[in-house]
């Protein structure tokens, strides 16, 4: 792991590319309501911030991109997941909507990225 690059990434609006499993609805929010249907509700396709499934919809949706690109989840970690193919190996953490990067091979990293 000597030499190895080390990249630190931030997802912005995280929680709002997270998809919901479940249906949920909320009140219409204050500077968009319909004036003329005030007693409507809306139906929630992906989750917001400040909703409790929030989190977990935003890890399964992250989770499951990783794994279609190759990655494998760590039996120790849940959060680190591992790519190895031939001789590459790339590493790949998640905590909330910090993701760090390393591998020995820059050009795979970079192709991550």
């Amino acid at each position: 792991m000597s030499g190895w690059e080390l990249h630190q990434m931030d997802v912005n609006n995280t929680f709002l590319n997270g998809a919901l499993t479940e249906t949920v609805f909320m009140v219409q929010p204050p500077g968009f309501r319909d004036l003329s249907k005030p007693n409507h509700v809306c139906r929630l396709n992906k989750a917001i911030y400040g909703l409790k499934q929030a989190p977990r919809a935003w890890y399964t949706t992250l989770k499951t991109i990783i794994l279609q690109m190759g990655f494998h989840n760590s039996k120790a970690d849940s959060y680190l997941f591992i790519y190895s193919n031939d001789s590459n190996i790339c590493y790949l953490l998640v905590y909330v909507d910090d993701l760090v990067i390393t591998g020995n091979n820059p050009t795979l990293v970079t192709t991550f990225i």
